[in-house]
């Protein structure tokens, strides 16, 4: 059918009539005026896609009606115009596209159907590892696009949302001329922790709005994940119009004994002694497109920089110090400014173009450090300008993470611990004998903000991303197949074929109960996607690294992870092998558990083998925000693999659940002031999760234990297509089934 807004269709230019847009405004609803500025964006999309089918004028409806309807748990469709993936997602959905081809295939269907259906953008920046050795080097690996949503929406399914509830923000005032961006963001994202957004929509507004450049705007939207909200949004304004023109605290919680808190290790390093203690800093990295596409603290570092070197302070050698800007445009500006040489002079020298330390691959340390911090149980330091700082993501050996802006970083750099107060204490004192404070090289925003006005400008962008399609021979180079079905590689350990589809069938099959499940592993709060799926390097000890020595390779040759998510037997065994995730079965961190019917102590995947070949279901008991942090499908897939059928957990990180529901996985949630505890759950009852024939969202479901106890939890499919992927087995189950349809 034709669509039913038609009608309110006019040119964006009257002198350029190909270019259209739904002008809003002539619905003439009095609705309209008093939605938010992010909700006008829901409707707007519904208003375009519009077909009577996918997306209907009953949907449209419900997003007029938001007033209302926020508050009702009402599921709408939304159809993103454009796909942005980054790379640690992409590989991943590279391989499950060839697989979906070759199950198309299966059924009879035209395997070509496999293919996106709208743009999909990549940005190739969580694959480089620092490389530690005086000066740095980088490695790159895998690229590629994806994502479970993802690659549904990429293939034209709408996302299935709940409309949210939209909580005002407002700013006002000006920032304090000590204040970098950073500061302001991190102390947003406390504030909104606070508060409680998980699911909603945050919309910043006020006359301090206009005080947040675009950068400042995007850090502040890209910190979503750490406080939980859907989306943060900023309305267009001048300062949007004229971007577009621009661009054509302490150890506590850590239990270390008081009597403990000075305790020095001495180690050597190239030569000299030195000597760490707990809060020592030992890597320190200004990464992440977060803060590094943000010339105002970019640039703030570089002046902090060069007053640090003219007042004689550097950074002591075995700090694994490193700089990754997210944009060439970046070394552009740091370069024309004349402040790139005192940066590399403190060693943040440019190791590449991407998140590195902040997806953790911050590579290794040095190993007389790494055993300092051993040897002493050091609680050492990282400090970090990106948005993620998850126990055990950074580094295995690193226990105290920290979010600072980018100068911060080289502050704490010189300082060489986190445990100063800047007020009080020099950063270091230098060869003359003085000391030198914070204050005395802290640069001030006008003083930053002149430099950026002189130095940032349009033609670096123009300049820079002129280039980005041309400047990779060897990337221009490749050859892609014409085949419609990909040629696996047995020999290859990065990419294999997955299991994800083997037996699928046509038909559905109906979702049976669990039965006589036991618990893999007894959690507690926060377990985040790093614990489930970690992204850094390959333990020498690890399932994974036995198995690709199984394969030949030696450690040497392990790489990371991140780098082998296309290859379903590595993610599998890399599914829990965090090593800092605590199992309350074996009371301590490690990526281990314990095999109940023979009370054996063992890794995580061997102990699920173990359970499969016995046809045993598995369940994951778990607490409060189950599976926050970023996005990661692996965290999904690779629980999936491990045969777990279920996750019984207080709440669940928004994105996290969609996943596991995208993967067949069912999110089970206690019921309000249940718990494991409330509940006295051990975790080494058998739990039968009764399904009951007609499913509706959110239903409450009886579990049955092997004790003779019952108690009910709710089942967190919250909407009918959720429930419908559910019955196939999952979306791209459910997205093989449609494209093998005539």
């Amino acid at each position: 059918m034709t669509n039913p807004y038609a009608h309110i269709i006019e040119p964006l230019d009257p002198q350029k009539p190909d270019h259209k847009f739904f002008n809003l405004k002539k619905l003439k609803d009095p609705r309209y005026d008093q939605l938010p500025f992010s909700i006008r964006v829901l409707l707007e999309s519904a208003v375009r896609n519009c077909d009577g089918f996918l997306v209907k004028k009953e949907d449209v409806e419900k997003v007029l009606n938001w007033k209302v309807t926020q508050s009702q748990t009402v599921e709408v469709p939304f159809r993103p115009a454009r796909v942005i993936l980054q790379d640690f997602t992409g590989v991943p959905a590279v391989v499950d596209f060839a697989a979906m081809r070759d199950a198309v295939k299966k059924l009879q269907g035209d395997p070509e159907k496999i293919n996106p259906v709208c743009p999909a953008d990549l940005v190739i920046d969580h694959s480089i590892q620092v490389d530690f050795n005086r000066k740095f080097k980088l490695r790159s690996f895998g690229a590629g696009v994806g994502g479970i949503e993802a690659e549904a929406v990429m293939l034209g399914q709408p996302i299935s949302m709940v409309l949210p509830e939209v909580i005002g923000y407002k700013l006002q005032g000006t920032p304090n001329k000590y204040i970098t961006s950073t500061d302001i963001v991190l102390t947003v994202t406390k504030h909104l922790r606070q508060v409680g957004v998980v699911g909603k929509f945050v919309e910043f507004f006020g006359p301090g709005v206009a005080q947040l450049s675009i950068a400042d705007r995007a850090t502040i939207a890209n910190m979503c994940p750490e406080f939980g909200a859907t989306a943060a949004f900023f309305p267009v304004d001048q300062i949007s119009i004229h971007y577009l023109k621009q661009t054509a605290q302490g150890f506590k919680g850590f239990q270390v004994a008081p009597e403990r808190h000075d305790v020095q290790v001495s180690f050597q390093f190239n030569g000299a002694e030195y000597s760490l203690s707990h809060g020592s800093v030992v890597i320190a990295a200004i990464t992440s497109c977060t803060n590094t596409s943000n010339p105002s603290v970019m640039l703030g570092a570089g002046l902090l920089a060069q007053r640090a070197v003219k007042a004689g302070l550097s950074v002591k050698p075995y700090i694994k110090t490193s700089l990754s800007p997210g944009s060439g445009v970046v070394t552009y500006y740091l370069k024309e400014s004349g402040v790139m040489d005192f940066l590399s002079q403190l060693g943040f020298e440019v190791v590449g173009y991407g998140c590195m330390t902040c997806i953790g691959n911050s590579g290794p340390l040095p190993e007389s450090v790494v055993e300092a911090i051993t040897q002493g149980d050091l609680v050492a330091a990282g400090v970090l300008s990106g948005n993620r700082n998850f126990e055990g993501r950074v580094h295995p050996n690193t226990r105290a993470n920290y979010l600072a802006s980018p100068p911060l970083v080289i502050a704490y750099a010189i300082a060489g611990t986190m445990r100063i107060d800047f007020e009080k204490e020099p950063l270091a004192v230098n060869s003359q004998g003085k000391e030198v404070f914070l204050r005395d090289i802290w640069p001030t925003r006008e003083e930053i903000q002149a430099v950026e006005r002189q130095f940032v400008i349009p033609a670096m962008f123009k300049e820079v991303y002129e280039k980005v399609e041309k400047v990779n021979e060897r990337w221009n180079s490749l050859k892609a197949p014409s085949d419609k079905l990909y040629t696996w590689d047995p020999n290859s350990t990065y990419i294999k074929s997955p299991p994800f589809f083997d037996g699928l069938t046509r038909e559905l099959q109906t979702p049976n109960s669990i039965t006589d499940a036991y618990v893999l592993l007894n959690l507690g709060d926060s377990v985040t996607t790093d614990h489930i799926s970690p992204a850094g390097n390959i333990a020498r000890n690890s399932a994974a690294a036995r198995y690709l020595t199984s394969r030949g390779l030696t450690p040497r040759e392990f790489n990371s992870y991140g780098s082998r998510r296309g290859n379903d037997a590595v993610m599998a065994r890399g599914t829990f092998a965090n090593i800092r995730l605590f199992n309350k079965f074996i009371n301590k961190q490690a990526p281990s558990t314990i095999y109940l019917p023979t009370e054996e102590t063992m890794d995580v995947f061997d102990a699920a083998e173990k359970y499969q070949q016995a046809g045993h279901p598995l369940l994951i008991l778990s607490g409060k925000e189950y599976g926050s942090g970023s996005s990661r499908d692996w965290a999904a897939k690779g629980p999936f693999l491990l045969g777990i059928k279920a996750v019984l957990a207080e709440s669940y990180e928004r994105i996290h659940r969609s996943n596991l529901v995208g993967m067949g996985i069912i999110p089970l949630e206690y019921l309000p002031g249940d718990s494991a505890e409330s509940l006295g759950l051990t975790g080494r009852e058998r739990y039968t999760v009764i399904i009951p024939p007609q499913i509706t969202p959110r239903m409450t479901v009886d579990i049955k234990l092997d004790t003779g106890k019952t108690f009910q939890a709710k089942m967190r499919f919250d909407t009918d297509v959720e429930l419908t992927y559910f019955h196939h087995g999952g979306i791209l189950n459910y997205m093989i089934r449609k494209m093998s349809q005539n």
